[in-house]
């Protein structure tokens, strides 16, 4: 998946260099699609380049004097973008929560320690809601346009305040097991 936020990022912003797009994907909070360290994204440019998918433009030397890598897609990697845009656009699975897992075997669990998992997770929802927040107040969907990227945000705050209330709701439930 790198690759196609890479390729995107570069049809977008041609001419960005490596860190510029590293940027984006942090500030559009990219790590909602999928998990990336700046290790993994250098790697799958540096693979990009490699394949000769993106390639590296001249630019006028910088005032700081510190050189640049600035890149551009190429016609091959116009190819493989739409390659991997049928890829991963016709896919679909399971969200796959491992907290899920985890409650499988509840009943078999200290419910004080279930309480503690819980909170967790209520934690890390809100956590998420809020940068997501964020994301949502900052940007503005102009009139005629569609932001899929902030539809998809959007989408995304609404599921996440539908497992904080049910996260909640399993909370005082087992809390109220635990007061009997």
């Amino acid at each position: 998946m790198i690759p196609l936020l890479i390729l995107g990022l570069l049809i977008q912003n041609p001419g960005a260099h490596g860190y510029e797009l590293l940027a984006l994907m942090e500030k559009r909070h990219y790590n909602y699609i999928v998990n990336f360290t700046k290790g993994s994204f250098y790697y799958n440019l540096q693979q990009l380049e490699e394949k000769g998918w993106i390639e590296q433009i001249q630019q006028n030397p910088s005032t700081s004097g510190r050189e640049t890598r600035n890149f551009k897609i190429t016609g091959s990697g116009m190819a493989k973008f739409e390659k991997l845009m049928v890829k991963y656009g016709t896919k679909s699975e399971y969200v796959n929560l491992q907290f899920y897992g985890a409650l499988l075997f509840a009943d078999e669990y200290d419910k004080r320690k279930l309480l503690e998992l819980i909170q967790s997770q209520i934690d890390q929802t809100k956590t998420r809601i809020a940068l997501l927040d964020e994301y949502l107040s900052s940007t503005q969907e102009l009139p005629g346009t569609i932001d899929y990227y902030r539809r998809m945000n959007e989408n995304s705050r609404s599921h996440h305040l539908v497992n904080l209330e049910w996260f909640e709701q399993l909370r005082a439930e087992v809390e109220g097991h635990i007061a009997k």
